[in-house]
C-alpha cells in the first residue's frame, strides 16, 4: 500500500509525526511511505528508514502535485491540514484523512482564557489521523535519526564537558516563546558549576555571547569561589541540527523553550525541564513520552495570548517569562 502523509513544517512538527510514519511502516502491510514537506525540512526525514521517500515543495504546488501524481498513492494522511494540503488531496483525488488542528477550542482559550481542548497530547491526534488504516499506538514514543557522519564525539569537547553537562536550548521562532537574556543569564547562573552547552540556530549566536559574556561579568565581581561559576560553549550556529541533536542525546539532562529541539530531546528520553511563556502545555505540544518538568508563570490572565507567539509582549512586561522562578534544584 503507497501511503502520502504531508506535514510541510516545522522542524518540532515534523518530529512529533515520526510515531505516525513508524506505525504505518510497520503495522500495515506491504507499505510504502512517502512524505511531503518543504525542502528545509528534507534532511530531517530522509535518515528515518521508515520513509520511503521525501517529496519537496520546491517550486509552485502544481508542479508538487504532477510529481505526486505519478506515484499513484493510494492513500493520504494530512497532518497539516491547511488550504494547500487540502488542494494537494483534492487534485490528487484518493481517499484520505486529516488531523484535526481544534483551531476554534484553540481561539476560545486565546481569547477567553476557555479551556475546551481535550487532554490529549498532538502525537495522538496525529495517529488519530492515521486510524482509519488500522495502525494505533505503539508506545514507543518519537524517533530522530542522526546519520552516523553528524555525530558529535564526546571527546571533541572541552574536557569539563566529557563528564557530563546540562544542555540549554536558547532559541524559539517567536521572541514571546523565549526568555529575556537577563533570565537567561539567571538559569545558567544557577545551573552551576555543571558545564554548559548552549545550543541553538546562527541566530541565536549574538544571545548565546552575551549570556556567556555576562556571566563572566558576575564571575569577575562575585566574592564566589570561581569554581561555582559554570563553563559555558556557544553551539549556536556551530553545530548543524543532526550534530546539535548528537549533544543533546549526550547531554545530562536538557533545558528548553517550546521549540523543535525540546521534541528532538524527548525523542531520546532525555529529562527535559521546558521552559513556557505565552504559548500553555495545554495546547497539546509538552515533551512527549519522557520525563519532564514544566517551568511557567500561572495564573496570568493574559496567558495565553497566542497558539504561536509574537515578536514581543502584546502587554508590554512580559510577566510570562520575565517573572519566571527557574526552580532547577531538583536536579542533582
Amino acid at each position: 500500500m503507497k501511503i502520502l502523509v504531508l506535514r510541510f513544517s516545522s522542524i518540532g512538527d515534523i518530529v512529533l509525526t515520526t510515531p505516525v510514519v513508524r506505525a504505518l511502516a510497520q503495522q500495515v502491510p506491504s507499505a510504502e511511505v512517502h512524505f511531503a514537506t518543504k525542502p528545509g525540512y528534507r534532511g530531517l526525514l530522509e535518515p528515518n528508514p521508515y520513509v520511503t521517500k521525501v517529496h519537496c515543495l520546491t517550486g509552485s504546488l502544481g508542479e508538487l502535485v504532477e510529481q505526486l501524481k505519478a506515484e499513484r498513492f493510494d492513500y493520504i494522511i494530512d497532518l497539516h491540514n491547511n488550504l494547500r494540503t487540502r488542494l494537494i488531496k483534492l487534485r490528487l483525488g484518493v481517499k484520505s484523512s486529516s488531523f484535526d488542528k481544534l483551531n476554534w477550542q484553540k481561539w476560545l482559550l486565546v481569547n477567553f482564557k476557555i479551556n475546551k481542548l481535550p487532554d490529549v497530547h498532538i502525537v495522538q491526534r496525529y495517529l488519530a489521523a492515521a486510524a482509519p488504516l488500522g495502525v494505533k499506538d505503539d508506545g514507543q514514543g518519537l524517533d530522530y535519526f542522526i546519520p552516523p557522519a553528524q555525530e558529535v564525539a564526546l571527546k571533541t569537547l572541552p574536557q569539563s564537558f566529557q563528564r557530563g553537562y546540562a544542555a540549554v536550548a536558547i532559541g524559539a521562532q517567536h521572541a514571546t516563546k523565549r526568555l529575556p537574556l537577563e533570565k537567561l543569564v539567571e538559569l545558567c547562573q544557577r545551573l552551576a558549576p555543571r558545564p554548559i552547552m548552549l545550543l541553538g540556530g546562527p541566530e541565536d549566536a549574538p544571545v548565546a555571547e552575551a549570556i556567556i559574556a555576562a556571566v563572566a561579568q558576575a564571575k569577575d565581581h562575585s566574592p564566589i569561589h570561581p569554581s561555582t561559576h559554570p563553563p559555558i560553549e556557544n553551539g549556536c550556529g556551530r553545530y548543524s541540527l543532526h550534530q546539535s541533536a548528537s549533544l543533546l542525546r549526550q547531554a545530562a539532562f536538557v533545558v528548553s523553550h517550546d521549540t523543535g529541539l525540546m521534541h528532538i530531546a524527548a525523542a531520546f528520553g532525555k529529562e527535559i525541564f521546558s521552559v513556557w511563556g505565552n504559548t500553555v502545555p495545554e495546547f497539546g505540544m509538552y515533551p512527549y513520552r519522557t520525563d519532564f518538568q514544566v517551568l511557567e508563570v500561572k495564573g496570568l490572565s493574559c496567558r495565553p495570548c497566542s497558539k504561536i507567539g509574537f515578536a514581543k509582549c502584546p502587554q508590554g512586561h512580559f510577566k510570562c517569562m520575565r517573572e519566571q522562578v527557574l526552580d532547577l534544584n531538583t536536579r542533582p
